[in-house]
C-alpha cells in the first residue's frame, strides 16, 4: 500500500493547514468554564513537555563545535537577534496607519525568537549550501534563544499586550528553562528498557537522547499535537476574551504587505551582506537560510507564556511569516541549486584541493574545515 504523500505542486505546508484548522475549531467551540482550566493545564504541560523534548533532542556538543566556526554563526546570531529585532523596532511607524497595536505587538515579537533548524537544514541541503553549518547555525540560534528571546521580550515588548513581567518571568523559568535544561541534563543519561535490551547492551541502557533521536517521527508527531493544543487555546482565550474583533480584513492585508517586505529585506540582507563579508558561496546559503527564519515550534510556546489570552493575536504574525518563509524559500533553494555556481562549486568539489590551498580556506573563513 502506498503512503498518502502531500501533492508536491501544493504550496502550503500541510501543518498551516491543520493550524488554521485549530483555529477555525476555537472560533466556532472555544474552551470555556472547567473546559478551559482544563485546556490550559493541558496546555502548560504540554509547553514543558516540548522544551523538554527540545533540550534532549539538542544536541550541545555540536551547538558549541560551531563556535570554531564564529564568524559564520555570529553572522546568524546578528541577523536573528539584532538586525530582526531592529527592523521590528523600525516598523513602529506603520502602528496605527497599517497595523494595529496588538498586530504590531505580534510582528515586533515575531523578530525576537529564534531560527529554524529543519528548514534551514532542508533549505540549505537542496542549494547545495554548506549543510553542517546550517545545522551548528540552527541549533546555536535554538539554545541562544532559550535565554535571549525572553530577554528581548523584557526589554522590547515591556507590559505592551499583556507582555512581558515578573510574573512572565517565573513562568519563563518554569516552563521553558527548567524543562529545556532537565533534557539537556539527561540527554547523555542512560535509561533501561527491559531485559533484552540489557543484555544486549551490557547492561547499559540506553540514552535518551539516543532514545529521541531513533524515535524522532513518533515524538514530532507529539511535538506538532502538543503545538496545535497550545494554539486551541491561546485562540479560544482571544475568542472567549472578543479580542478578534479588533482585527479587520484589511489590517490582516497590512500585516501580510509588511512581512513580504520584511521577509525581502532579511534574504537580501543575508545573501549580500554575507558576499561583503567574503563567505563562500556554501557558506552564503546557510547564513541565508538560517539568518532569514523565525521558528514557530518555539515561538508559539513563548508567546503563550508572554501573552495569556493575548496570545492568539501575538502569534498570527508568525503563523503567516513561518507560511511566507517555506514558500520563498523552497522557491530560491531551487534556484539556487540551479545556478551556474552552484554546478562550479560541485565540481570544484569533485576536485582535490592541494594541502597548501585547503590550508589556506580553511584559515582564511573557518568555515569549510567543517
Amino acid at each position: 500500500m502506498k503512503r498518502l504523500q502531500w501533492p508536491s505542486w501544493m504550496p502550503i505546508d500541510p501543518y498551516i493547514l491543520l493550524l488554521l484548522g485549530t483555529v477555525g475549531l476555537a472560533a466556532l467551540f472555544p474552551a470555556r468554564g472547567t473546559g478551559a482550566d482544563v485546556a490550559s493545564g493541558a496546555s502548560t504541560a504540554a509547553i514543558a513537555f516540548l522544551f523538554f523534548l527540545y533540550g534532549a533532542r539538542l544536541s550541545t556538543r555540536e551547538a558549541m563545535e560551531g563556535l570554531k566556526h564564529w564568524r559564520l554563526h555570529g553572522t546568524v546570531l546578528a541577523c536573528t537577534f539584532v538586525i530582526f529585532p531592529l527592523l521590528g523596532l523600525a516598523a513602529r511607524g506603520l502602528e496605527p496607519v497599517f497595523l494595529t497595536h496588538n498586530l504590531y505587538t505580534g510582528l515586533l515579537f515575531l523578530t525576537l525568537v529564534p531560527s529554524t533548524i529543519q528548514s534551514s537544514i532542508a533549505f540549505t541541503s537542496i542549494a547545495r549550501g554548506n549543510v553542517p553549518a546550517a545545522i551548528c547555525a540552527g541549533s546555536f540560534s535554538s539554545l541562544a534563544g532559550i535565554v535571549i528571546t525572553p530577554l528581548l521580550a523584557a526589554a522590547l515588548l515591556g507590559n505592551s499586550g499583556g507582555g512581558f513581567s515578573a510574573d512572565s518571568l517565573v513562568k519563563i523559568v518554569l516552563q521553558l528553562l527548567v524543562p529545556f535544561m532537565a533534557g539537556q541534563v539527561l540527554r547523555p543519561c542512560g535509561v533501561k528498557w527491559g531485559r533484552a535490551q540489557r543484555v544486549r547492551q551490557g547492561g547499559g541502557g540506553r540514552r535518551v537522547g539516543g532514545f529521541i533521536t531513533r524515535h524522532k517521527k513518533v515524538l514530532g508527531y507529539v511535538d506538532r499535537g502538543s503545538i496545535l493544543l497550545v494554539v486551541y487555546t491561546a485562540f479560544s482565550e482571544g475568542m472567549v476574551q472578543g479580542i478578534w474583533h479588533q482585527v479587520s480584513p484589511v489590517r490582516l492585508a497590512g500585516l501580510l504587505v509588511v512581512e513580504a517586505v520584511l521577509l525581502a529585506v532579511m534574504l537580501a540582507l543575508t545573501w549580500y551582506g554575507s558576499k561583503a563579508l567574503n563567505f563562500h558561496r556554501e557558506d552564503r546559503i546557510a547564513i541565508q537560510f538560517a539568518g532569514s527564519k523565525k521558528s514557530l515550534a518555539s515561538g508559539l510556546p513563548m508567546a503563550s507564556v508572554l501573552f495569556g489570552a493575548h496570545a492568539s493575536l501575538a502569534v498570527l504574525p508568525l503563523m503567516l511569516f513561518h507560511q511566507m518563509q517555506l514558500m520563498v524559500c523552497a522557491v530560491i533553494a531551487k534556484r539556487r541549486a540551479h545556478d551556474p555556481e552552484a554546478a562550479e562549486a560541485a565540481a570544484t568539489a569533485t576536485t582535490p584541493v592541494p594541502p597548501a590551498a585547503e590550508s589556506r580556506i580553511a584559515v582564511g573563513t573557518g568555515t569549510r574545515s567543517g
